[in-house]
């Protein structure tokens, strides 16, 4: 992956952290060599991740999915829910490892899975949090997507799950 491909201002996902925005790409001296850095930063965490860009980049960062793409996650939310019947922290660990894919549809999975609708009983505390923390990275793309705001991203996607 060369630096070439981003560009500054241009949003993409990575996956340990979800959407960001590239702020540059720099060249950083460590140790006596020089080594180019990809700035992305992460606004709504408060938090900056310099990237060395390498052959393994690629393998971290991505651009954000297509259109087409998006909307096959949306319509993953539509799908009924798979009900698993193994043991909650089992099913906690593939969860968290479908967010940490950066997977739309994976995350979109994750989402409809920990969804409850208001006549439904409540979630445990850790499956709020990583419904929230699927829901956030889901929402976060399709508004960088669809090129809307969040709250507008969160709406639609609400309006998709109660539906």
């Amino acid at each position: 992956m060369e630096s070439e491909e981003f560009e500054e201002g241009q949003f993409v996902v990575y996956p340990a952290h979800g959407v960001g925005v590239i702020k540059g790409i720099e060249t950083q001296n460590i140790s006596g060599s020089e080594l180019k850095v990809m700035v992305i930063s992460f606004d709504k965490d408060k938090m900056v991740v310099r990237l060395p860009i390498n052959k393994y980049t690629a393998k971290k960062v991505r651009k954000l999915c297509t259109h087409d793409e998006m909307t096959a996650a949306i319509d993953c939310l539509r799908a009924p829910t798979k009900a698993k019947k193994t043991m909650w922290s089992r099913r906690a660990q593939e969860y968290e490892s479908k967010i940490n894919s950066g997977d739309p549809i994976s995350i979109a999975q994750v989402v409809r899975d920990l969804h409850r609708s208001a006549s439904q009983p409540e979630h445990s505390y850790s499956e709020r949090q990583i419904y929230q923390e699927a829901l956030c990275r889901l929402m976060r793309e399709y508004a960088a997507v669809e090129h809307i705001d969040e709250d507008q991203a969160m709406k639609n996607l609400e309006k998709v799950l109660a539906a």
